[in-house]
């Protein structure tokens, strides 16, 4: 029996696939269509970008025309997708999605890529499986003065649950007073300590309600992880009132060169609120009395928890 070369070897006339080659245009053109609709692209804007004509993408799109390789790597680099893709032989059709789909991915599609991170973190902490933990985590941020402990001991007390002052447990976990951190290490090596302090409470939490140091927002690894575990409340007053409130609780350093700290003050808050920002919910206290702002954080976590 003489034998025969895989590379011999012929599919039988009848086989299934003898029209795939139609059924492949057919499948790449739909494809092509389907991706430049959930761009909100036109026929002509994608003709532009890729420096295809219009004739051709029509052919292309109604699996009529043979397009060659080159015009077609165009056409995926300008949808954003690579020839392997196209070509895949498993993938499945797009399928056809809400509007409210159809805008979502539109939208995520013309963000620049630095703001990609930014977006996928905040649809996990919005949408994640750990969605229900985070929302029975409050984290209260905020400077100094803004009402942080105050508010926080009289929610956490009103759920019945723990109230974590993080800079607390900074200092057992250094066994030291948080200045003599500074001193030490600097702040840098603060902020390490900071974050893994942080990672420990928050590895160990159920339900509580804890006060943050202001300055967290400003080391992005360890805010994003506080954005992402808690739903975040940012306390917000005005400089004056910050300054007020500190001399209030007796420290009179704030008095020393007062005009060059509210100076400081007031460009710490401006630099800082784009971060403050990112919080989940802001409540300003700014004129109000405690009950009136403990009413105003209360209301805002109703709010988000409907």
């Amino acid at each position: 029996m003489a034998l025969h070369s895989p590379l011999e070897t012929k599919p039988p006339s009848d086989h299934p696939n003898k029209h795939s080659g139609e059924e492949f245009l057919l499948r790449l053109g739909s494809y092509v269509r389907d991706l430049r609709n959930r761009r909100g692209m036109s026929r002509k804007l994608l003709a532009q970008q890729s420096k295809v004509s219009e004739r051709h993408l029509a052919q292309l799109e109604t699996g009529e025309g043979n397009i060659s390789i080159l015009l077609l790597r165009r056409v995926a680099s300008v949808l954003g997708v690579s020839l392997e893709e196209l070509f895949a032989p498993n993938r499945q059709p797009v399928r056809h999605n809400s509007s409210q789909k159809q805008t979502l991915l539109r939208f995520i599609d013309r963000l620049p890529s630095h703001r990609l991170e930014e977006a996928a973190a905040r649809l996990m902490r919005d949408f994640g499986p750990e969605q229900d933990l985070r929302m029975a985590r409050i984290a209260l941020i905020g400077l100094r003065g803004a009402g942080k402990s105050t508010l926080g001991a009289r929610l956490a007390a009103e759920r019945n649950v723990p109230f974590i002052e993080l800079d607390h447990e900074i200092e057992k976990d250094a066994g030291m007073p948080l200045g003599e951190i500074f001193s030490l290490y600097g702040q840098p090596g603060y902020r390490a300590i900071e974050k893994r302090t942080l990672e420990r409470v928050l590895g160990a939490a159920g339900p509580a309600v804890i006060s943050v140091a202001g300055g967290i927002v400003s080391e992005k690894e360890t805010y994003e992880y506080l954005l992402g575990h808690c739903y975040t409340v940012w306390l917000k007053a005005q400089p004056e009132e910050h300054m007020s409130r500190v001399v209030a609780q007796g420290d009179f350093r704030a008095m020393a060169g007062s005009d060059r700290a509210m100076e400081d003050l007031r460009r710490i808050l401006e630099s800082r609120e784009p971060l403050y920002r990112k919080a989940d919910a802001t409540v300003d206290t700014s004129g109000e009395s405690t009950d009136e702002s403990f009413a105003k954080l209360k209301a805002a976590l109703q709010a988000a928890s409907q």
